[in-house]
């Protein structure tokens, strides 16, 4: 109990700061970015002697560190993930200040993207995907489902489909040096190289660059390590696909089993919650837990899993 205590007291005057930099914020009549740079966040679903109140998803998501997260290469897959499961149904939970951080967020992925010129399929995904709830919530307005007057929303999905626009018009263009290049190499390594492709689309796609290339993407071998790797054995068995040869067409049982299945999910890194101390952090970052090997206690979760964490 004393060391649960001690926890508590050392999240309050965390909270204390946070409280006073978001006043700060929110006074401050300058065009600020909301960004918080917390580490870690105790995630509380009660009132205590200690505490009052609970911790909210958009709560929690103004307050871990997202904005230099996506920085990070091992860590950006995970936060446009999250965004798009926001996206999807989250969006009327957020609060007025969440939702304002989310876009912030947004654009700074865009911004990063445009830059980088990688990642492009995965943002676009991510853009129509919250186009088109913010379509659906927009005609109910009114109905306390969105926070701020129409017009802002309005002008953040004008923003969207520009963002869309600067995303299509990227040209990618060819390396200045001349040296070795994918084609170079043994087709051995090609196809080794290949098999480390996670997504289907990303092999089509290779396979459009040179005719040998659109040989190798139709490897039956490497269509079936695919569907292995995303899906169960039981999966695969209700969605056969023979074809005119009389063997499995793995291809297509990849693009049909992605319609009927979510894919495995993996990521460089994650967020983590303490089940000894209940502190949200990522992974590898130090937070005060009591527990005498606190890397034990730590449990990662998934974008979905991290959501669920704040339903009640």
């Amino acid at each position: 109990d004393d060391h649960n205590k001690e926890n508590l007291f050392n999240s309050l005057n965390y909270d204390v700061a946070a409280k006073k930099r978001k006043k700060d914020l929110l006074n401050n009549k300058a065009k600020i970015q909301y960004f918080h740079q917390e580490k870690w966040i105790y995630v509380h679903k009660g009132s205590t002697k200690e505490r009052h109140g609970y911790c909210t998803l958009g709560e929690a998501f103004n307050r871990l560190d997202f904005s230099s997260a996506i920085l990070d290469s091992r860590r950006f897959n995970y936060v446009v993930r999250l965004l798009e499961l926001i996206a999807k149904s989250q969006l009327t939970s957020l609060s007025g200040i969440a939702q304002k951080n989310y876009m912030n967020i947004l654009e700074k992925v865009v911004q990063k993207v445009l830059e980088d010129q990688q990642n492009i399929r995965l943002i676009r995904e991510l853009l129509q995907t919250l186009y088109t709830s913010l379509c659906t919530l927009v005609q109910r307005v009114g109905k306390s489902v969105l926070v701020g007057n129409i017009n802002m929303w309005v002008h953040r999905m004008e923003s969207i489909l520009h963002w869309q626009q600067q995303l299509n018009n990227i040209q990618i263009t060819r390396p200045a040096f001349k040296g070795t290049t994918f084609t170079d190499l043994p087709l051995c390594l090609q196809l080794n190289i290949m098999q480390r492709l996670s997504d289907g689309r990303d092999l089509v796609s290779l396979g459009q660059v040179a005719p040998d290339l659109q040989v190798l993407s139709e490897d039956r071998l490497l269509w079936k390590k695919l569907c292995q790797y995303h899906f169960t054995d039981r999966q695969i068995r209700k969605r056969l696909i023979v074809s005119d040869k009389g063997q499995l067409d793995w291809k297509k049982m990849y693009f049909k089993l992605i319609r009927c299945y979510p894919r495995r999910e993996q990521y460089g890194d994650t967020l983590q919650l303490c089940r000894h101390c209940h502190i949200l952090s990522w992974k590898g970052t130090d937070h005060p837990c009591t527990a005498n090997n606190p890397e034990t206690c730590s449990t990662s979760l998934s974008p979905q899993d991290f959501i669920n964490l704040f339903r009640f």
